[in-house]
């Protein structure tokens, strides 16, 4: 492809972080793969972690994929099952599932499926509130599930709302809350999501999932975590704009002063944000230069008076290495994980197999 538009995906740092994490938490680690591994590519990813412990995908239809391709490594849907032929499908593909509401329990009791078929997740709501058993129902949904005979195991899990704020008392809640619940219960506990393992030791159990920090987004430089992907593209043409002149659509930025222009070949098609403000770090040539107006379908601009040595052809980096992508995020009012999901439709590399 001629347009310079690109992503790469380190396997390495992938791998390096795997390890950081594992070591971090010290018990069993499962590697979120659910939408397309945050946009670095399920079945890849799932490659090049032969060591992973298992991986976690957000419903059937990604766990039926990565199968196919033949992963044979255990695997958690953490949506849990919509229908009974799905259920069937668990079985017969050794998914693991979570369990996490009324519905999903009753289909399970009136199945008709093999003794000892399905390896549950068993969901509290220890105050997301988004979904799981109430701590009052939660023993009996454990005892329900127990009495069917089609469960060869249950690990007990919650899920935290307010990790990645480290002085949350609301977390400390949600462990008081979880300990409380099982107390007593038998089988594994998995608590800690990518938030939970870097910054909450009470919640390292038997089980932890991480996905972000898995791919070296949404943690702080100190924790040794990489970043996995590196989104890239090329300053394709320079202009001169005099003091008080406009650039971009809506007339947004206006020169301070005498100001050298890049154009640069990405845009929100290829997932940067259109939200982004003036002043937005993009490097070039490994030099931090600000953005400069407002981001267009497949182009945006940024300021090269401060770097006179760009030219024509430099490499620019929207996030990776120089530019974190937290860092982006940030500045448009969003998060990490929306734009490594969003960054689709430049071409992919693969290096450090």
């Amino acid at each position: 492809m001629s347009r310079p538009a690109r992503i790469t995906i380190d396997l390495n740092a992938l791998r390096h972080n795997h390890r950081v994490l594992r070591r971090l938490h010290g018990g069993r680690l499962l590697a979120v793969l659910k939408a397309n591994a945050y946009g670095h590519g399920a079945e890849v990813c799932a490659r090049a972690l032969p060591e992973a412990d298992g991986f976690a995908v957000a419903f059937g239809d990604e766990a039926t994929a990565l199968r196919a391709a033949g992963v044979r490594a255990p695997l958690l849907v953490l949506e849990g099952v919509f229908s009974v032929a799905e259920l069937h499908t668990a079985v017969r593909e050794s998914w693991a599932i979570v369990v996490h509401h009324q519905e999903q329990l009753t289909m399970i009791e009136g199945c008709a499926l093999p003794p000892g078929g399905l390896d549950v997740w068993l969901k509290l709501d220890s105050g997301m509130h988004r979904c799981g058993f109430e701590p009052d129902a939660f023993r009996a949904a454990h005892a329900r599930l127990m009495a069917t005979g089609k469960v060869s195991s249950i690990t007990l899990m919650t899920h935290f709302a307010r990790a990645d704020e480290c002085d949350s008392t609301f977390t400390v809640q949600q462990i008081s809350r979880f300990d409380s619940a099982v107390a007593g219960l038998p089988g594994p506990r998995s608590l800690a999501n990518s938030a939970g393992v870097l910054s909450w030791p009470a919640a390292r159990r038997d089980w932890a999932r991480c996905g972000i920090a898995l791919y070296g987004a949404g943690a702080e430089p100190h924790t040794g975590l990489r970043p996995v992907m590196r989104v890239c593209s090329e300053v394709v043409a320079i202009r001169e704009i005099a003091a008080g002149e406009p650039v971009g659509y809506g007339g947004r930025f206006v020169a301070a002063r005498p100001t050298r222009v890049g154009l640069v070949a990405f845009g929100y098609a290829d997932g940067y944000p259109r939200s982004a403000p003036d002043g937005t770090p993009v490097a070039v040539d490994g030099h931090q230069v600000p953005l400069a107006g407002r981001v267009s379908m497949d182009m945006l601009t940024v300021d090269l008076t401060e770097l006179p040595s760009a030219r024509a052809g430099s490499e620019v980096e929207l996030w990776g290495c120089d530019v974190p992508v937290g860092d982006v995020a940030a500045r448009a009012g969003t998060i990490a994980y929306e734009l490594l999901c969003n960054a689709k439709r430049a071409p992919k590399r693969y290096v450090g197999w």
